[in-house]
């Protein structure tokens, strides 16, 4: 290649940086998850517009994408408020969490080399980190980018991307469950034990350990959501 053609090259913007749109999604989407909007409250755009400092058309192509991933929903003579959250909807993402994930992070055990356990430890790391600071979000960052590496690496892309579709309301329920007495303990002690299989290559051990995290996880939340309903 040429100096010119090298140059030219170089021009090339591989990350391009995030639109207006996609700041203000992922602002307004950590919002709902991290409990500062509650279930049933009324977005309105003419506040959401002054809160975030963008225009209407913006907030409306936010409230869009957010309805698509089960945060939002519409009322007739309302308008958008935050989505509520009910229990059958929550134990069928359980449901389906327990298959995916047990099949994957088995599938990972089978097959994960020095690299994948590194970048797994890496993410543990940090979850364990943030559970100490007791930092919701950033337990949701961690334990995304953990369960991510366990997928690529068994091979099961299809399922991550189905798991990614649930990915909000997945992260609302993990919040959710965070705030229970010593959840920020047990949750990454029951992560640790995922690791602990996949480390030794025990498919077995992996994947009953991924199923336990997520029926305790299930537990908490039937109780939370199912008292709410009661009162």
């Amino acid at each position: 290649m040429s100096k010119n053609a090298d140059s030219l090259a170089a021009l090339r913007i591989e990350t391009p940086p995030a639109t207006l749109r996609e700041i203000a999604l992922d602002r307004m989407r950590r919002a709902i998850i991290s409990g500062l909007f509650e279930p049933g409250a009324r977005l309105v755009e003419r506040t959401l517009c002054d809160q975030l400092g963008v225009s209407r058309s913006v907030i409306r192509e936010v409230i869009r994408h957010l309805e698509a991933e089960g945060l939002v929903e519409m009322l007739a003579k309302q308008g958008p408020i935050v989505a509520r959250l009910e229990w059958d909807d929550a134990r069928q993402i359980y449901e389906i969490r327990a298959a995916l994930e047990a099949t994957a992070v088995a599938d990972c055990a089978r097959v994960a080399d020095a690299r994948v356990k590194d970048e797994l430890r890496q993410s543990l790391d940090e979850l364990e980190q943030t559970s100490r600071q007791n930092s919701p979000l950033g337990i949701l960052d961690a334990t995304t980018s953990f369960y991510r590496t366990i997928f690529y690496a068994g091979g099961h892309t299809i399922a991550w991307d189905i798991v990614s579709r649930l990915n909000s309301r997945i992260s609302r329920l993990r919040v959710m469950t965070l705030s229970t007495t010593n959840r920020t303990t047990s949750g990454p002690a029951q992560i640790r034990e995922i690791f602990a299989g996949i480390e030794r290559n025990d498919p077995d051990a992996a994947a009953a350990a991924c199923r336990a995290h997520v029926a305790a996880a299930a537990s908490i939340a039937e109780s939370i959501i199912g008292g709410r309903k009661s009162t």
